[in-house]
């Protein structure tokens, strides 16, 4: 976060990101190698994932597919809201 900021920055969750991913990675037991080979990712992508926080969505996808989290990735861009109601908001626009 930067100093002044209660919001997270994109550094921020992407370093988050990479930790939680290392945790999960160990804990089922891999090794970065053993990990690369299960998913189909390269080892200098994981790796650089782990150090930097930098991966493809697709990458990312694939080891978590094999960490067994990929449902976590349902949450993600999902609209709580009406969609229906916000489109008529857009459409029904009074003439001036």
């Amino acid at each position: 976060m930067t100093k002044f900021s209660v919001e997270k920055t994109t550094s921020d969750i992407l370093k988050e990101l990479a930790l939680k991913h290392k945790v999960l990675r160990k804990q089922a037991g891999f090794t970065q190698s053993e990990l690369a080979k299960r998913s189909g990712v390269s080892l200098g992508s994981i790796k650089r994932f782990e150090n930097t926080g930098q991966i493809s969505l697709e990458s990312l996808l694939q080891s978590a597919q094999i960490l067994n989290c990929i449902s976590d990735f349902d949450l993600i861009l999902n609209s709580n809201s009406n969609l229906k109601a916000i489109d008529k908001l857009f459409s029904d626009r009074t003439k001036i």
